[in-house]
């Protein structure tokens, strides 16, 4: 095979990207570091999840030469390894004694300092809401679905009667009619 020399520029990819996203951070503290560290994090899983693509050339579909080069992965396949990453990202605290018994982040991984709020419980102080109330998707496994976003609290069904407009036709010129349909709705709500 015969090498392109047409692969995406991850170097140049990778230092604007530096220069871009990490320019916005400022001060020594450890959210910075955090910050600094995450930021390289997905950079370098842009670069691992870079893969090998090909083409054959020759007659009549014969591959007398195949060029190669390498291409940069979708959007989709990196955020589906950082958001893996995420899941399992490492809690950090910050001092310098020197003595720490826990093996310090890999560049791929991703860490943070403070744990996230309970966006499952109102809190004024944080100004979150909680999600009592909120209407859900009895039949979805994915972050609307009642079991995700009630928290493990369970939810209520209700139906209600909803009048809509319905079967309109538009009439020359200018003018619209439609009827009134009636139907029952089946609504959950997180308890």
């Amino acid at each position: 095979w015969h090498w392109g020399g047409c692969s995406d520029n991850i170097d140049f990819g990778r230092l604007f990207g530096r220069e871009f996203v990490d320019s916005g951070e400022k001060g020594r503290d450890l959210r910075f570091l955090m910050n600094l560290h995450n930021n390289e994090a997905g950079r370098t899983t842009v670069f691992s999840e870079m893969r090998q693509e090909c083409k054959c050339h020759g007659m009549s579909g014969s591959c007398t030469v195949r060029t190669c080069w390498m291409r940069l992965p979708t959007l989709r396949a990196v955020g589906d390894v950082l958001r893996d990453r995420f899941d399992g990202a490492s809690r950090v605290l910050y001092g310098n004694r020197g003595n720490n018994p826990h093996k310090p982040p890999s560049p791929h991984d991703l860490v943070y300092f403070e744990k996230s709020p309970n966006f499952c419980t109102y809190s004024g102080r944080l100004g979150t809401a909680g999600t009592a109330g909120r209407s859900c998707n009895s039949s979805s496994p994915a972050l609307d679905g009642c079991e995700l976003l009630c928290c493990g609290r369970g939810h209520r069904t209700r139906t209600q009667r909803v009048t809509e407009r319905c079967n309109c036709t538009f009439h020359w010129c200018c003018h619209v009619s439609c009827r009134n349909c009636t139907h029952t709705r089946v609504l959950h709500e997180c308890l």
